[in-house]
């Protein structure tokens, strides 16, 4: 069985000393090992910016996309071959921003895939300017007077486009975002794991010290039930987006394969695809 160590190449990440997204990557690793995943088992799926850096530093099937689009090719992935535990990743930029389309269509599509976003709450890549996920009245290069815009809040999102599975952490956390991770890759269905990871070189206000201020785990709140979603948003909203833990998950709501006749039969990659010359032609045909 594979171990945390069975996942490592030799690739050095070269993210910033003191980046949050190094803890993003440990618990991703032990995650996998932790669930009796092989390396040939996993699929991890990146976008564009620091966090898309992570596919490329991981020992599994990778894919660096382009930008906003890791869940189109992670949801292919997961498609053609549904025996692969499939891994999207991406920034606040990649999926709050030129992703969003992507990402809202997702989370309803509810394809038996995970979605880590890594949340720093600004562009780090290109040195530091305003992102969807920035405070109002956040100031960076491109917006010195202060951002004028509310922020996206990342779980309220998943929450209104119909998540079966949405958790939030931060990665100081590693032990419980490792968990989380376990738990997400074990759930049917797609799953939405929100990390709040400071970024140490241009985010000077959301620091790993200002969110161990302002999170709120989840444990503190008597009578939380996860299977409430109703109780869950008001959580979300009385707490300004802040909560950690699993937030929420729904068991009964089957996965976007689970609905297609004889999929989970013959993925794919198992079937014997084949075109006739006289199907080619009919089919160019069409276009003349």
């Amino acid at each position: 069985m594979a171990t945390f160590k069975d996942f490592r190449n030799h690739v050095k990440p070269n993210w910033c000393p003191g980046c949050g997204h190094f803890s993003i990557q440990a618990a991703i690793q032990r995650a996998a090992a932790n669930n009796g995943i092989e390396p040939e088992e996993l699929a991890l799926i990146s976008g564009i910016g620091c966090s898309g850096r992570v596919s490329g530093y991981i020992k599994s099937y990778g894919f660096h996309a382009t930008h906003g689009r890791s869940l189109p090719l992670a949801q292919g992935v997961k498609m053609a071959n549904d025996d692969l535990t499939v891994v999207a990743s991406g920034g606040d930029g990649d999926g709050f921003a030129i992703g969003m389309g992507h990402t809202v269509h997702a989370l309803k599509r509810n394809i038996d895939i995970t979605y880590i976003v890594m949340d720093n709450q600004i562009y780090g890549l290109t040195k530091g300017q305003t992102s969807p996920s920035s405070s109002t009245g956040f100031v960076t290069k491109s917006t010195p007077d202060g951002s004028i815009e509310a922020p996206i809040v990342p779980i309220k999102t998943a929450m209104a486009s119909g998540a079966t599975f949405v958790a939030q952490s931060v990665s100081s956390d590693i032990k419980g975002l490792t968990k989380i991770i376990e738990e997400a890759m074990n759930h049917k269905g797609f799953s939405f794991v929100a990390v709040f990871s400071p970024c140490v070189t241009y985010n000077k206000v959301n620091t790993y010290d200002w969110f161990k201020e302002h999170i709120v785990p989840i444990d503190t709140i008597e009578d939380y039930d996860e299977t409430d979603s109703n109780a869950v948003t008001r959580h979300i909203n009385e707490h300004e987006g802040m909560l950690t833990g699993i937030l929420y998950r729904d068991t009964e709501r089957k996965s976007y394969s689970e609905y297609i006749d004889g999929y989970l039969d013959e993925t794919l990659v198992e079937r014997e695809l084949k075109l006739e010359q006289d199907q080619f032609d009919d089919i160019m045909a069409a276009f003349k």
